[in-house]
């Protein structure tokens, strides 16, 4: 089995600073408290950042979620957008690093006097940490996709969980992944409270019926940055596509689909609840965005958008 979060393994990282409150560290050196609200509730937010021919891709959207998401926890991060970038492009720099990156920026609540989940027993000193590794997505997706099941956990609405929230609170899409797993799929598509297909557990959802992409409004699904680029790019470049409420039958019936997400980009899917679909892979459609997508990661590089 192969997820959209599949890499191969690289040496390098194994020598790979780490950014942790400001110091830099050999990854077996960086440690925090067992009272760290993020070990002990997983209070904090998070991003997941490409380094791509030596640019940041999407910085200022990825930079806007995570101070938005600390915004709604009520959580100072302690650095102001200035001072965060400049951490990142530290650790980069301190690992020589320029390309095929995948950064893991995380910020939780810090330290506490006790442990439970009451924020005011916060120390005041949040826990920032920069994780930079050598991460490619696994070849061999492009052309074999991978297979989602529909998991009974349910995405949620912002009255409930905010799905938009990059929270280090994971357990319920994790528990949709298990039950994904246990059917022999690679990962868990979700619907949302009323039955539509809304999301994947890692990832958002697409598919593709005589030629339209369709997807979920995105009220109950991720934020996903890359998926606000795939919409635009369909926009922008003639593709049709509607945002709406769809059912899961009209998913299985489905052309092609593909999923989205920072790490992975486009990654086609293959199958759905045991029913392969019916376009080879990549699909026509699924191919062409894949190559709008590259484009638009290489003028981001160039800096021309």
């Amino acid at each position: 089995m192969a997820g959209t979060q599949d890499f191969a393994p690289d040496p390098r990282n194994a020598r790979a600073l780490v950014s942790l409150n400001g110091q830099l560290l050999p990854r077996e050196a960086a440690r925090v408290s067992l009272f760290d609200g993020g070990f002990v509730v997983g209070d904090g937010v998070w991003e997941g950042i490409r380094l791509h021919k030596g640019a940041l891709l999407f910085l200022d959207e990825h930079l806007d979620r995570l101070y938005w998401g600390a915004r709604q926890i009520r959580l100072d991060i302690g650095l102001d957008r200035r001072a965060l970038i400049g951490e990142l492009r530290r650790t980069l720099s301190a690992n020589d690093m320029h390309d095929g990156v995948h950064i893991r920026l995380m910020v939780t609540r810090g330290e506490k006097s006790a442990l439970n989940q009451d924020p005011r027993n916060a120390l005041g000193r949040p826990t920032v940490a920069i994780v930079a590794e050598y991460k490619l997505p696994a070849p061999q997706l492009r052309s074999t996709g991978v297979s989602l099941f529909t998991a009974s956990i349910l995405c949620t609405p912002a009255t409930m969980f905010d799905m938009r929230l990059n929270s280090h609170s994971r357990l319920n899409l994790i528990a949709a992944l298990l039950q994904a797993i246990e059917a022999g799929a690679d990962e868990a598509l979700m619907l949302d409270p009323n039955g539509f297909v809304s999301s994947c557990n890692a990832t958002n959802f697409f598919f593709v019926r005589d030629g339209v992409v369709l997807t979920s409004t995105g009220e109950y699904c991720f934020n996903g940055i890359t998926r606000g680029n795939v919409i635009r790019l369909c926009q922008e470049s003639g593709v049709p596509i509607r945002l709406g409420e769809f059912t899961l039958a009209e998913a299985q019936a489905a052309d092609e689909a593909f999923v989205t997400g920072t790490f992975g980009g486009i990654t086609p899917v293959r199958e759905l609840d045991g029913c392969e679909l019916s376009a080879a892979l990549p699909g026509l459609v699924t191919q062409r965005l894949q190559g709008l997508y590259a484009v638009l990661k290489d003028a981001q590089a160039a800096g021309r958008v």
